[in-house]
């Protein structure tokens, strides 16, 4: 049905079109009038009807002697008018997006966000279709895959070598292959497209990870939309879990003012927050970031939690540990800068007022116990004062006088501009002081000394690791790698400052960064560890954070102690809380605390990958690429070929560095496109490979049999029969079953029409239904299966600790899935979930929702969207989809954010399968915690996404699929 929607634009031009046609009547309709009236004299009105409309339209030729004429230019001008509107038709209409979806959990700092987008074709011809999104800089691309009419293609994460050997065995194939990326100023944007049969789907799926970095003393989580067009099902869901405790949460950007302020839903408790977006159709269409491609803004989350003068905050999980530490209740330390400004002619005009602007700015800011310097430079050097003076309103004033007065001129001497500034600050050493230089500048150096290496060289002689050295590159055209690079050998940073309306509000915006410093020469103090990142630090700046993390040798906790030694304003602190309790977190968070640790470690050897040469650049280099390639994670040393269907595009992601735009790789002898028939499909069968759940965690996926009569075993035991036409006992599956007549059940349901879904049950339970459970593995093989039988009630999630219990209800209609989920919080809070209605039991309160609205009891949130039930409580979500199958509405549901507790139990905590195959001949058998079990190949429906589809796996019997008897699973009551 959505093929043979129309758009909004195609409506308008249906609507236009009526219009015209409908003129083109009147028109016609008064032409004959007109002339019916010259020979049958007609009342004066009449004609003077005609006359007014011919002179109103101006239509020629319209003259008492003309009637065939006037019909046919009339004709011909409205014809032409229809030629005109009908050219002009949009073509961006051709494919629909239906479904977009943002889903973003943050579990202590580190985020994985979820790009879902899903895109139907609706022309009568295959159709390119194209998904571009946008990513904050920092984050790395970790999972990209595409669903086409049940086909998955996942992108794979290889080194850049064998990525670019990859896409030249593809044009050698006859398909086009390029480098997709861009950058903007904190995002990166990734886009692709395939092409899609003519009434057919697509699903993409984007997963990327950063690590939040605290700034001015919060950490914001950044999302971008751009769906492309107004989408009906639109949703931006995001979950924020902090065990030190959430202290604020706000919800900004341009998403978040004004029409679609009403679209945004925040909850805030202790440890977690929630922010959901749910813009209407017409919202997206009237915003103020809106047009006619629908909404382009961020919805930029910020928050801070909980912290106090200690350590921080540890956690810790087989084997590895995360420190984040930010203390509070510091005197700040008087600092002495130098700010070394660019004025060569390249900064002429906008960039020289924005500079000047900012710098008097950051004047106005500077604390009177703080000391501070001036120089300009071009091909030589001006200094305000040739010393460092204090801060105090009389040299403020003059510095300001000095700012206000800088003009572009000449060449660009940089290395003579930076040696000087560190001059002054090594000439004006003070006890209990920081010390910083800020370089602002826009080009390469083209006077004095020219040569990169020797300036880099010099700066770091006369630094001396005594002071951070901050260089700011001021637009497009700045060599950034340069800057950066002298930046890291002195332990700064580098700054990429945009020409845009706001520049000097970027500039200051980095100086308040930097402007109160509270500890210097921190040193980060671990025993018992291995494989640290970074542990030395020459600031820590107000509203800022440091995070290490590294692994535990031999997991031994008790060998592990921190501690942090650093000065203070006046003294030597040292901090080590011998009463803290390092927290461990289990095993449920071992992915989290380890892909932290991957995340920084790997962040951190690129930063000397480029700086250092020779053997150790080598070293380090290699260490990154294999980390980055063990985590599927895009990096400046890796590329993500993105496999298409035969005949398609094969796109080679790469990570871009600062300041690189938009490539593509030069095509090669030979390469051309495979052509494609009209309406064929765009995708071979040999590329077929295998989907699992897109969301985290170990959880199962459902899969409806028809039921079959049981069968008799040679032990006089019945077993019961599978959908697949497949028998086993545990251990020995794979025996046929002979075809089954069901009419004495279509007989028994004649003689006893069901008159409620109770006697539809009654009827159903003559006959037992299987049901099949797929479990994802931890690779790209095949998922195990299994199938349960009967009229069963099964135990989804039970976490003690939280005194919560979720139980399932198979559905015994003819039907996959589940007819009835009910939530249990502690005594007195029972949720019951079904496909109409949810009903609240708190207390002696009863409560029933059928409406799309947010329930909140307790801890426990519920909010229904259409035919999908969000459910969140604590650490734990999990959705409830509402599926379809021959008319009969069912339940399934899906865990996606998965418990820290490591007692949880369940089908929805089962951690995803480990196995190999150990036997192919005479049958298939798989190893599982050496146990060795024959299996046979089958199929199942995945139910854990909202496009259901059929996939291939392992079946083998419960037992040897849970490791335990199925009974553990199965509880007596809901």
């Amino acid at each position: 049905m959505e093929a043979l929607l129309l758009p909004e634009n195609k409506l308008c031009f249906v609507y236009v079109l009526y219009v015209v046609v409908f003129m083109y009547f009147i028109v016609n309709v008064f032409i004959e009038a007109e002339h019916v009236c010259k020979e049958a004299r007609c009342t004066v009105s009449s004609r003077q009807y005609a006359e007014e409309f011919k002179r109103q339209f101006e239509l020629p030729g319209l003259h008492s002697g003309g009637a065939i004429m006037e019909r046919a230019v009339v004709q011909v001008t409205l014809f032409g008018l229809l030629l005109v509107l009908a050219s002009t038709l949009p073509n961006k209409d051709d494919w629909n997006i239906y479904s977009f979806h943002i889903n973003s959990t943050v579990t202590s700092r580190y985020a994985t966000t979820i790009i879902t987008s899903r895109v139907a074709n609706r022309m009568d011809d295959s159709k390119e279709i194209q998904f571009q999104v946008r990513i904050p800089k920092n984050a790395f691309i970790s999972k990209f895959r595409m669903l086409i009419d049940g086909q998955v293609y996942d992108g794979v994460v290889k080194g850049k070598e064998k990525a670019q050997q990859q896409y030249t065995e593809a044009v050698s194939r006859g398909q086009s292959a390029g480098l997709v990326s861009s950058v903007g100023r904190t995002l990166e944007e990734f886009k692709t497209s395939v092409t899609v049969a003519a009434h057919k789907k697509v699903t993409f799926e984007l997963t990327y990870e950063e690590l939040l970095k605290r700034k001015l003393g919060k950490y914001e989580l950044q999302i971008h939309a751009r769906p492309m067009q107004p989408v009906k099902d639109f949703k931006i869901d995001v979950y924020i879990n902090e065990k030190a405790g959430i202290n604020f949460i706000e919800v900004k950007g341009g998403l978040s003012t004004k029409a679609l302020a009403n679209a945004i839903t925040r909850t805030h408790e202790d440890k977690q927050a929630r922010v959901y977006f749910y813009p209407t159709e017409d919202q997206q269409k009237t915003c103020d970031v809106c047009g006619e491609q629908g909404m382009n803004g961020d919805l930029v989350i910020a928050y801070d939690v909980n912290r106090d003068t200690s350590l921080g905050d540890i956690k810790t999980s087989a084997g590895y540990f995360v420190h984040h530490f930010a203390p509070s209740s510091l005197s700040r330390i008087p600092k002495n800068v130098v700010f070394v400004i660019d004025q060569s002619g390249s900064m002429a005009g906008r960039k020289m007022e924005q500079t000047r602007i900012a710098l008097i700015h950051i004047l106005n800011d500077l604390a009177e116990d703080d000391h501070f310097g001036l120089i300009t430079f071009d091909s030589s050097i001006f200094h305000w004062k040739r010393e460092l003076v204090q801060a105090n309103k009389k040299n403020l004033e003059s510095a300001k006088t000095f700012a206000q007065n800088i003009r572009d001129r000449g060449a660009t001497d940089i290395n003579a501009a930076v040696l000087e500034g560190s001059r002054m600050l090594n000439a004006h050493p003070r006890e209990g002081s920081a010390s910083i230089v800020i370089l602002l500048t826009d080009g390469d150096p083209t006077s004095g000394e020219t040569n990169l290496e020797r300036i880099q060289s010099n700066v770091r002689r006369d630094i001396a690791e005594k002071f951070p050295l901050y260089c700011l590159g001021f637009g497009y055209d700045v060599n950034f790698e340069f800057l950066e690079k002298m930046s890291l050998q002195n332990n700064g940073v580098a700054r990429r400052i945009y020409e845009d309306s706001d520049a000097d509000l970027q500039l200051k915006g980095f100086y308040e960064e930097v402007a109160t410093p509270l500890l210097t020469d921190v040193t980060m103090i671990y025993n018992g560890v291995t494989n640290l990142t970074q542990t030395n630090f020459s600031q820590y700046y107000n509203g800022s954070e440091i995070v290490v993390a590294g692994q535990i040798t031999d997991n031994n906790i008790e060998t592990f102690t921190p501690q942090v030694v650093a000065i203070s304003k006046d003294r030597r602190v040292t901090f080590s809380d011998t009463n803290a309790t390092v927290e461990y977190t289990g095993t449920d968070f071992d992915s989290h605390i380890q892909r932290v640790w991957a995340y920084l470690t790997v962040k951190q050897l690129l930063e000397k990958e480029l700086v250092l040469s020779g053997a150790e650049k080598k070293k380090v280099k290699k260490e990154a690429l294999e980390l980055s390639l063990k985590y599927s994670f895009v990096t400046p040393l890796t590329s993500m070929v993105v496999t298409k269907p035969l005949g398609e595009n094969t796109d080679v992601l790469h990570k871009p560095k600062e300041g690189e735009t938009t490539q593509a790789l030069p095509p090669l002898v030979g390469q051309r496109q495979l052509p494609r028939r009209k309406g064929s499909r765009a995708y071979s069968k040999s590329f077929r490979t295998q989907m699992f759940s897109s969301i985290p965690g170990g959880w199962p996926m459902l899969r409806y049999a028809k039921p079959m009569p049981a069968q008799p075993m040679p032990d006089g035991r019945l077993f019961p029969g599978f959908g697949s036409g497949l028998v086993g006992e545990p251990g020995m599956p794979g025996q046929p079953m002979p075809a089954v007549d069901l009419s004495l059940v279509v007989e028994e349901r004649l003689k006893s029409p069901p008159t409620n879904r109770d006697q539809d049950d009654m009827v159903a339970s003559s006959v037992p239904l299987t049901h099949r459970f797929l479990l994802k593995t931890e690779n790209l093989s095949l998922p195990l299966c299994f199938d349960v039988t009967g009229d069963v009630r099964l135990k989804l999630l039970h976490h003690p600790n939280r005194e919560l219990s979720v139980n399932g209800e198979l559905d015994t209609v003819m039907n996959g899935g589940f007819r009835r989920i009910v939530i249990h919080l502690k005594t007195d809070l029972h949720v019951e979930v079904d496909t109409n209605v949810i009903t609240v039991r708190e207390g002696q309160t009863t409560t029933h929702h059928t409406g799309q609205d947010l329930i909140t009891a307790g801890s426990l949130t519920v909010m229904r969207r259409d035919k999908e039930i969000d459910v969140a409580v604590g650490d734990i979500r999990m959705v409830i989809y509402i599926h379809e199958k021959d008319g009969v509405e069912f339940l399934w549901p899906v865990l996606r954010q998965q418990p820290l507790d490591n007692n949880v139990t369940g089908i929805l905590a089962l951690k995803p399968a480990v196995y190999e195959e150990v036997q192919q001949t005479p049958s298939t058998k798989l190893k599982i915690k050496d146990q060795e079990i024959d299996v046979t190949r089958a199929n199942a429906v995945d139910y854990s996404i909202v496009s259901s589809l059929t996939l291939d796996c392992w079946l083998m019997s419960a037992e040897s699929v849970l490791q335990r008897r199925l009974d553990d699973f199965i509880v007596t009551q809901l």
